[in-house]
């Protein structure tokens, strides 16, 4: 039975320790959050996804699976903790994974296997081992540019490809890219990842691992960036972008994506700056597509401010808008970059209306300017708002009449 530990039990660490735990290994899941871990070790789970919590209640009752707050020794350790960035640039901050070097590094022994999937700038696995090498001498790392050349420890930069929503079932069927700093590291890294992976292991190295993951991020977002231009445009021209893009998909080899109020979530939202920090001259496209999507909340809210100023000319001296939907995509909790997060903080300090949020998928907003916000119902919200502002295509509110009533659609969900 392999002992595995696993750093972060967020969206990506807690679905990955459960499906190792869930065929066999034993799990140490790590993370700082003290509520969390209470939460799995009762057997629940703090994050909405499908699935998984039958997964993780199976997992804790066998007692494959334990969520804690310090690391134990195993024979191999996954990183899965934030990478954001920080400051105008978008330098990459790394001080999460430096963090977790830190505590793992008095835990090894030889032969052990450290894995980062933690999406990162192109070199963070490399820099990485020289965390893990400034606190533990006594060992051997390997270096990216020897990759013949054997160590004590076996490192590996691994990158999860997985849609909210569908992380248990994709986590197993999904192609893995397996990115070893030497071409033995790559072969112990599959050994783990073949637990329960049952998609293709592709090989690489390190940096291109590292690279493959942003590059798959960046390409969906300069799609969407597409989408999102053509909703800004058509919407001057007086045309109407859903039948648009759906006619235009009717070509053979054309494939527009659905515009929406912006691109949330820490991956699309965040990876290609990664690229962009690290490449600002050559990385023309990619910066245009994040400045295009980064702005496209700001044309929602003008778009929300105009409705309001017709309504105040109709002689509502305050109207009441109700913003529905705060997650980064449909049916999910997840408010990560979310375009909708961003509109509605900007509609809150405005202070020109009277703002309702409706989030069916979450109980409590938690996220420091918003939380002395109270959540209200979909019902309360239908009833006493003068204008409704779907931002998130939630299956809840497909179901809501709009008829005589006046709104803005951002996201499709009616054309």
């Amino acid at each position: 039975m392999k002992n595995i530990c696993v750093f972060g039990l967020g969206y990506i660490g807690l679905p990955t320790a459960a499906m190792f735990a869930h065929h066999g290994a034993n799990v140490v899941g790590v993370d700082v959050n003290s509520h969390a871990v209470e939460t799995i070790n009762q057997g629940k789970i703090h994050i909405v996804e499908p699935g998984l919590e039958a997964i993780v209640k199976q997992a804790v009752d066998k007692g494959n699976l334990k969520a804690s707050l310090k690391p134990v020794h195993a024979d191999a350790y996954l990183i899965a903790v934030p990478t954001p960035f920080k400051g105008d640039d978008h330098e990459p901050d790394l001080s999460y994974i430096q963090a977790v070097s830190k505590a793992l590094a008095p835990l090894l022994e030889k032969g052990d296997v450290v894995i980062l999937e933690s999406t990162s700038p192109v070199g963070a696995t490399e820099k990485m081992v020289e965390w893990l090498a400034e606190e533990r001498s006594d060992l051997t790392f390997p270096k990216y540019h020897e990759p013949d050349v054997e160590a004590d420890i076996f490192v590996a930069y691994c990158p999860e490809r997985v849609l909210p929503g569908k992380v248990v079932e994709e986590l197993i069927s999904n192609d893995r890219i397996i990115g070893g700093m030497t071409k033995e590291s790559t072969k112990k890294a599959q050994e783990i990842y073949r637990i329960f992976v049952e998609g293709e292991l592709l090989e690489t190295n390190s940096r291109t691992a590292e690279m493959a993951k942003l590059t798959e991020n960046a390409s969906r977002d300069v799609s969407i960036a597409f989408a999102n231009e053509l909703s800004i445009i058509s919407d001057k021209l007086d045309i109407n972008v859903w039948e648009l893009i759906e006619l235009a998909n009717h070509h053979p080899r054309v494939n527009i994506l659905q515009p929406g109020a912006g691109v949330g979530g820490h991956c699309i939202a965040v990876d290609p700056w990664f690229i962009v920090n690290q490449n600002p001259n050559e990385a023309k496209i990619i910066r245009a597509a994040r400045e295009i999507n980064d702005s496209k909340p700001s044309w929602v809210v003008d778009k929300i401010n105009a409705e309001i100023d017709t309504l105040k000319a109709q002689g509502i001296a305050k109207p009441t808008v109700a913003l529905l939907g705060l997650a980064f995509k449909p049916d999910i909790d997840d408010l990560r970059e979310s375009p909708a997060v961003n509109i509605a903080q900007t509609m809150l300090d405005a202070d020109n209306a009277n703002v309702l949020l409706v989030e069916p998928n979450i109980t409590k907003l938690e996220i420091d300017f918003l939380s002395k916000y109270p959540l209200v119902t979909l019902e309360s919200a239908i009833e006493d708002a003068h204008l409704l502002v779907f931002l998130v295509a939630h299956r809840e509110f497909k179901l809501v009449d709009i008829n005589k009533r006046n709104f803005i659609d951002a996201v499709g969900l009616f054309n």
